[in-house]
């Protein structure tokens, strides 16, 4: 279905809505513009059709320029590779707009996130409790994202009112937000009856420091540093995502070698995580042997990192039009020969977990999300994969990938193991995708002409090792940044988590935690 068929069948669907304008700036974006009173109505008919969850809804101060405020709803189209964005304006004096969280869960936490930074209502949802700016803390009333916003005003403190489950042998189990480990704060109240979790109510946001708005006013240049530093396990994933919004924007074309050198780096990323995360899924189980070696391996990769690019984390790599990195002949021998003992390494550490009875026992059926309630939820990415929805960005979007012939993980029983087995697929699979990039390698340039930096907007987007990254840039005329809106797979993924841990006892949360293996600083910006 291409750009024609979407809006042919949008107006057969929707008899009588006008479609105020449409447009396709880049071949991957196509942007639908409606009056409010039909957004609701546009929204549910993409989201039905396309199918595909709010991936991405954010607001916007347009006061200087068009007088108003705008939100913009953005899904993806599978079959025509291509985002698909709606947007209305809102006028200023009382902002509001029809919520769609009742249909699409997906638009939830969205719709809470776009009314306490911009103080746009979305009526109809019923639940607007803050998610990032804490009612402690916060003064009612101060709404960050304003244009006009310059410091907090003095108001009005509250509370925070958690949902409660009442009734007879019903016991409320407080955890965090500090913890005994050295992981990133976060609040867990579970409520059990006997046992068994019946509920789980997160309270997230303790890391909110205000990362959109750091972006705005910034060069291309600075904001692609400042890019790292969003989600510290997925440097390199949100470096790039930023970089390609910056790129599209400004029509710039990376060379080929940085193309493959950008692949090889994301993949190195994507491993050397999933290999702390099997370790860390043994350790929460007690299985110490494996876990330790899960940490070998993960630091093998971060040296090798080091080596390669002068940065572990793989920091100051990404740059607009290109990467600041190269491969000689000499790195690339060290690559390939590392990658070589890395799975033999990891091949004896998957067979000591699969050949272990207690530990199977533990993981098998444990913190189960069903592919039904992942796609209600709007669950992306890996855990996603692991509960049979069949969605990757490097397949939809494949760029090189599709030269390497990238095979996607898939696992249908949405459990603990599910998502342990898509890790191990995914971590060999990248080793087979460095190889093949290795091999179109060769002496080059990596970084292309510098961008001449316009005013525009663009989407940038990447499958970090988590799910999908994506960028959401607007530069002005001047080459400075006007708005960022960023959305890290945990910001959609944290849900699934609650109802994952449904029906298991306390005692398996910390395994079903580390199998998603969620960011609190990528959730809460």
């Amino acid at each position: 279905m291409d750009r024609t068929d979407v809006i042919s069948t949008l107006k057969n669907k929707l008899p009588g809505v006008e479609l105020l304008s449409v447009a396709q700036p880049y071949p991957d974006e196509l942007r639908i513009k409606v009056e409010a009173r039909h957004f609701k109505q546009t929204c549910l008919a993409l989201h039905t059709f396309l199918p595909s969850p709010i991936m991405m809804q954010f607001g916007s101060d347009e006061r200087a320029a068009a007088g108003c405020f705008t939100v913009t709803a953005v899904f993806v189209h599978i079959r025509s590779a291509q985002w698909v964005s709606v947007t209305v304006d809102i006028p200023p004096g009382a902002p509001g707009f029809d919520s769609l969280s009742t249909t699409i869960h997906s638009a939830s936490l969205f719709e809470r996130e776009i009314r306490e930074m911009f103080g746009i209502e979305p009526r109809g949802n019923p639940d607007l409790r803050r998610l990032h700016l804490h009612d402690e803390v916060w003064p009612q009333g101060n709404f960050p994202l304003r244009k006009d916003f310059r410091q907090p005003q003095p108001g009005a403190l509250s509370g925070y009112i958690f949902t409660r489950v009442e009734g007879d042998g019903i016991f409320e189990v407080p955890v965090g937000p500090v913890h005994a480990g050295i992981i990133g704060p976060g609040h867990f109240r579970f409520s059990v009856a006997g046992e068994p979790i019946i509920n789980l109510e997160l309270r997230l946001g303790f890391t909110h420091r205000g990362v959109e708005k750091l972006f705005e006013g910034k060069t291309c240049a600075d904001a692609v540093r400042l890019s790292e530093c969003v989600s510290g396990d997925s440097c390199f994933a949100h470096s790039l995502a930023f970089a390609q919004a910056a790129e599209k924007i400004c029509g710039a074309t990376i060379p080929a070698q940085a193309a493959y050198l950008r692949a090889i780096f994301l993949e190195l990323e994507r491993m050397y995580n999933h290999a702390g995360d099997i370790g860390g899924m043994a350790l929460d189980v007690g299985f110490s042997f494996p876990a330790a070696h899960a940490s070998l391996i993960k630091e093998a990769i971060l040296q090798l990192n080091e080596q390669l690019t002068g940065s572990r984390y793989l920091k100051k790599v990404n740059a607009a039009g290109g990467v600041a990195a190269d491969m000689a002949a000499a790195k690339r021998a060290l690559l390939l020969a590392t990658l070589k003992r890395l799975k033999t390494d990891f091949q004896e550490l998957v067979k000591s977990l699969y050949a272990s009875a207690s530990f199977m026992d533990r993981v098998d059926t444990t913190g189960v999300l069903r592919r039904k309630t992942a796609r209600d939820l709007g669950v992306v990415g890996l855990v996603g994969r692991a509960a049979g929805i069949p969605t990757d960005l490097r397949r939809v979007f494949p760029g090189v990938h599709r030269e390497a012939q990238f095979k996607m993980a898939l696992q249908e029983s949405g459990d603990v193991l599910a998502r342990l087995r898509v890790r191990v697929f995914e971590f060999e699979e990248s080793c087979r995708l460095i190889e093949t990039f290795v091999g179109k390698l060769a002496d080059g340039q990596t970084t292309g002409v510098e961008p001449q930096l316009k005013a525009g907007s663009g989407l940038g987007y990447v499958e970090g090792w988590r799910g999908p990254v994506l960028y959401w840039l607007k530069i002005d005329s001047a080459g400075l940044i006007e708005r960022c809106k960023i959305v890290d797979p945990s910001f959609h993924n944290w849900p699934g988590l609650a109802y994952a841990v449904l029906g298991n006892i306390i005692p398996d949360f910390p395994l079903c935690n580390k199998s998603f293996d969620l960011s609190y600083s990528g959730n809460d910006l």
